[in-house]
């Protein structure tokens, strides 16, 4: 045999076999992290770091709410802490999406600061839905990308530039434009919403994803993280002084110094997003009252300034977002439509991200019924956008199933408390503002971790396929590499030109076509189902695409495991079994 030493026996096991459910993870789906004292002198320790006086009256306030869950509810300081990581790792998204769109609207920092309010609020009611009803993974369903395309087009429809009389007279001159906006995105939400409720609870994605094997499941979650590379380091050099040391700190943090620091290596490595976000923080706070940013361009002290954010003075101190808080919605056709194409790519891109969480959470393989049932609750979310006003859709936050497999937590009740923690900080605004403050370049720095553990787990699917089998490589090859050249064609184009290919009068129909292919996911995950369940297909190919690994986990009668990790709270699959 050239080249190596001899081949293994026959009888010989593999040295790294493949494993239905990720091994090495510290708390599963189903096992909230015990009580750590050290966990909780942590948090303290985070916020007298600050020394900020709001952050101290949160400390406060915290400090009795923390010790009356554990005393009523047996949360624990450690799964509290950790779920206080999901909640800054969240608002990343949920600050920079209005950040971009308010003032387009119209709107100024006071409605910045509102539409913020109303998107945390939202995504922690829904990350609760989703936790509770949907499938059940530790999933924080918060604000997408995906949404923001059709949302300008319609921040660009001329209807908006004569303001109607009747309106101004009772609206500032600032907030017409900016409320008749958004009550039109959230018509096209609230109907865009129908799509994934359909396919959802009707079955009809269950019958989709019954056909989705490991193979075609590694472009679809690969690309769900690594498609996410433009929100990565071009974020961090926008203030490289600041995203660059964040990167290294968050990277020696949990990675090195967990292997150094023996008696602190849990503390270190489940909470290294803490404390490495507080201590550069603090450096890029020194650095604005130090002055290293006078005189800069607006752009850079945006970027890189602690103070610019706007949003502290601008947030109330305590306001409760309520249904058609800014009017009654809109609605055009056209906009719906394009609205909902837009859901739809949100549909595939989430089913990536709950595929991820569910192996980062130690969890089985998803059963297509859960998968369908968890797409219904998220049209419910989206639904819940559109009546609350949030300017944006909802879907599965990527970084925070990243954010799993840093801290090796896959613990449902952690999420859980996140979505308490987003609901408790929208409702006290000027607490949540102190935290939606931290400057871009750290949460890209931290983006730069997550989406690449989001697109390595996708990678790993490829233990229950065949690599040596032709038409693996050539559906892996082909896919990922469409997945994207298509999407950088796409953006390159609007980015030079200003608009999409696709360029016609009717902007709902531009939306429809140059949406989907600028989603490096979805194009990726749709070609290799395609070709997947199109190319040639015997008994030996089942094999080689590993779904003979899956099929297994199609309901709870053919493994107990998935009962355990997706069935419903009080007695619910009763009335609403695993099909």
């Amino acid at each position: 045999m050239a080249g190596g030493g001899p081949p293994p026996k026959a009888d010989e096991p593999a040295p790294h076999p493949p494993k239905d459910q990720l091994p090495k993870v510290s708390y599963c789906i189903t096992s909230p992290p015990p009580w750590l004292q050290s966990a909780f002198m942590a948090v303290q320790l985070v916020l007298h770091l600050t020394c900020s006086s709001l952050l101290m009256v949160t400390y406060a306030i915290l400090d009795c709410v923390l010790c009356n869950l554990s005393s009523t509810f047996g949360v624990t300081a450690e799964a509290i802490l950790l779920g206080f990581q999901h909640y800054l790792v969240m608002l990343g998204t949920t600050v920079i999406i209005p950040t971009v769109l308010v003032p387009q609207m119209g709107g100024g920092n006071e409605e910045k600061a509102k539409v913020i309010q109303t998107l945390l609020f939202v995504a922690g009611l829904n990350t609760l839905l989703q936790t509770w009803f949907g499938t059940r993974l530790p999933v924080v369903i918060g604000g997408s990308y995906t949404f923001v395309a059709p949302t300008i087009s319609i921040i660009l429809s001329g209807r908006w530039n004569d303001p109607d009389p009747v309106s101004v007279r009772f609206l500032d001159s600032v907030s017409v434009r900016f409320k008749k906006v958004m009550r039109a995105t959230q018509g096209a939400l609230i109907v865009a919403s129908t799509i994934q409720i359909v396919l959802g609870f009707s079955g009809l994605w269950r019958n989709v994803a019954r056909f989705l094997s490991p193979l075609s499941s590694v472009p679809l979650v690969a690309l769900a993280g690594f498609g996410l590379y433009e929100f990565g380091f071009p974020g961090v050099a926008k203030c490289v002084e600041i995203g660059l040391p964040m990167l290294i700190v968050i990277v020696v943090f949990s990675q090195y110094l967990v292997h150094f620091v023996k008696p602190g290596k849990d503390i270190l490595d489940r909470f290294a997003v803490l404390f490495s976000v507080v201590i550069i923080w603090i450096y890029a706070h020194l650095l604005t009252v130090g002055g290293a940013y006078n005189g800069k361009s607006p752009k850079t002290q945006t970027s890189c300034r602690t103070d610019r954010a706007g949003l502290i003075d601008a947030a109330p101190w305590i306001r409760v977002p309520y249904p058609f808080q800014w009017g009654a919605p809109s609605f055009d056709a056209g906009e719906a439509f394009a609205m909902m194409m837009a859901a739809f790519v949100a549909l595939v891109e989430s089913t990536g991200g709950f595929i991820a969480a569910a192996r980062y959470a130690s969890a089985t393989a998803i059963p297509p019924s859960i998968l369908s049932r968890g797409v219904g609750w998220q049209g419910i979310a989206i639904l819940l956008s559109g009546v609350f006003g949030t300017g944006n859709g909802s879907s599965v936050s990527i970084e925070n199933a990243g954010l799993l497999a840093l801290t090796r937590v896959g613990s449902r009740r952690v999420v859980q408390i996140s979505a308490g923690f987003m609901i408790f900080f929208s409702v006290l605004g000027k607490f949540g503002a102190v935290f939606a403050s931290i400057p871009a370049p750290i949460v890209a720095a931290l983006y730069c971790l997550f989406f690449a553990y989001v697109g390595a787990v996708g990678v790993s699917f490829l233990q229950f396929c065949n690599l040596n089998s032709f038409r693996t490589k050539f559906i892996l090859g082909f896919s990922i590499f469409l997945g994207f050249s298509i999407p950088q064609y796409f953006n390159e184009y609007t980015a030079i030109q200003g608009f999409g290919p696709v360029h016609t009068s009717g902007r709902w129909f531009n939306d429809i076509i140059n949406v989907p292919f600028s989603s490096e996911a979805f194009v990726a995950g749709i070609l290799a189902y395609f070709l997947d369940n199109t190319l040639h297909r015997d008994r030996e190919v089942r094999k080689d695409r590993g779904k003979h690994w899956w099929d297994k986990f199609r309901s709870y009668k053919t493994d107990m495991r998935s009962e355990e990790f997706y069935s419903l709270p009080f007695n619910l699959n009763k009335y609403f079994p695993s099909v």
